[in-house]
């Protein structure tokens, strides 16, 4: 009971799902006890909810089965929990997957556990948000408002016998928050051991972010094994301290440099991270590296949590439009230009357009062409041309693509490779709410 031992095996929907097996036999070979998915970045709830409206049973993590299946029946067999927010828009569904995955599979029935209370709707919501956010709510759009809930019911699930725990929107680091609680019988204000725990949550929620993805520069901060990357191990032991670790013989390294990038990825104020479980504060940790791709993190402190919730308000927000056409060879950029100004001319101000040139200026580039306008024309050889706009209506917004089409004959020479996608989009807008406004729960699968 002093060293409580987790894993994470993704760190978005969409994340690889070959990661798992190293993550669980390294708890099973070291009497780990949890695992977690985190399947949730801020728009895939969102998106979530629309697969749902079409289909009341879907709107969960679409690579649930094969997340699982590669680990659900060593994970029952030795009782390592399972906890994980890809649930999505419907974790109720995603249970009763879980529970007929478990039956194919031939094994024990699991005790499946269902968070809920993250999903708002209603007047009083309603009301408090237009407060907080006047002008910037419109109820005929509303595609889900959700917050984001903390540790409490994952922990009360675990505590009552839950192998595996599904929810919606929780915090990341109470993914690692609850199943920590519930190992140590922590207490809901025990602010400094929540803290310990969130900042482990925080290292892991990522998955390889912490383990050189998204870490690696060629000839500045090289990486092996790039293509194997292992998914996080993290220790906790009860007087605080944190080791980050990875799997045996996979790709990848952990090393102070990678766990001090991610101690402050998405960090607002060091000193006070808000999180629904507590205040954390990192601004005295010590990170010491033990080799052997082993990293201790301690110093972390602890301050009540917040009085009040996020929560994240989605609405529809038109269609949004993008087409591109590439040029190369001599005067190539000046040929993207040239296209580009076309495109202006024949949509006119009906349009407000994104223009990208790509190969030359477009991640650094701006929704308004300032930084386009002012960059001069390179000697760019090979120029792809990327124009995007939106609008409320769909057959407005789709002129930008005939346009683009027509660029073949009706445009400058040598352009080729068209390519043309017209897909709904989504506006979201952030706020605080009291906590009374958003009341969690959770039961057991039936």
């Amino acid at each position: 009971m002093e060293t409580f031992k987790i894993g994470c095996a993704a760190g978005f929907s969409g994340d690889r799902v070959d990661g798992v097996g190293p993550v669980v036999k390294s708890l099973i070979d070291s009497g780990g006890h949890t695992l977690i998915f985190e399947t949730l970045a801020e728009r895939t709830l969102a998106l979530a909810q629309l697969t749902r409206n079409r289909d009341p049973d879907a709107g969960y993590e679409p690579l649930l089965e094969d997340m699982l299946r590669p680990c659900l029946a060593d994970c029952l067999h030795h009782n390592i929990s399972i906890v994980s927010n890809f649930g999505q828009a419907n974790p109720p569904s995603a249970a009763r997957h879980i529970a007929r995955l478990a039956r194919e599979m031939g094994l024990r029935a699991p005790r499946i556990a269902v968070l809920a209370g993250d999903r708002l709707e209603g007047p009083d919501v309603m009301e408090h948000l237009s407060r907080e956010l006047p002008g910037e709510i419109d109820s005929n759009r509303i595609v889900c408002i959700n917050a984001y809930q903390g540790a409490e019911e994952i922990a009360q699930a675990l505590q009552a016998g839950a192998d595996v725990a599904v929810a919606g929107r929780v915090s990341d680091p109470s993914l690692v928050v609850g199943p920590a609680r519930a190992h140590f019988g922590w207490g809901a204000n025990d602010w400094q051991s929540l803290a310990i725990a969130t900042m482990a949550g925080h290292l892991l929620e990522c998955g390889t972010q912490v383990t050189g993805g998204y870490f690696a520069v060629p000839g500045l901060k090289d990486i092996p094994g790039m293509h194997d990357l292992g998914f996080p191990l993290a220790e906790i032991t009860k007087d605080g301290q944190i080791t980050i670790s990875k799997p045996a013989g996979t790709g990848g390294l952990v090393n102070a440099r990678t766990v001090k990038e991610q101690l402050l990825y998405e960090v607002h104020n060091p000193a006070a991270y808000l999180t629904p479980d507590v205040t954390a504060d990192i601004s005295q940790v010590e990170v010491q590296d033990l080799g052997g791709d082993r990293v201790q993190v301690r110093g972390i402190r602890g301050w009540p949590r917040p009085e009040q919730l996020k929560v994240n308000a989605f609405m529809r927000g038109g269609w949004l439009a993008e087409a591109e056409i590439s040029y190369a060879g001599v005067q190539a950029e000046a040929r993207a230009r040239l296209a580009a100004d076309i495109l202006r001319k024949r949509l006119g101000p009906e349009l407000r357009m994104r223009v990208d040139l790509i190969g030359s200026i477009s991640v650094f580039a701006d929704d308004a062409g300032s930084m386009l306008d002012a960059h001069p024309p390179s000697a760019s050889r090979d120029i792809r041309l990327r124009v995007a706009a939106v609008h409320d209506d769909r057959h407005i917004a789709e002129k930008l693509l005939k346009e683009m089409n027509a660029l073949y004959t009706c445009g400058p020479a040598g352009g080729g490779g068209v390519r043309t996608s017209l897909k709904p989009r989504l506006n979201s807008v952030s706020a605080l709410i009291p906590r009374e406004l958003a009341p969690a729960s959770w039961s057991f699968l039936a």
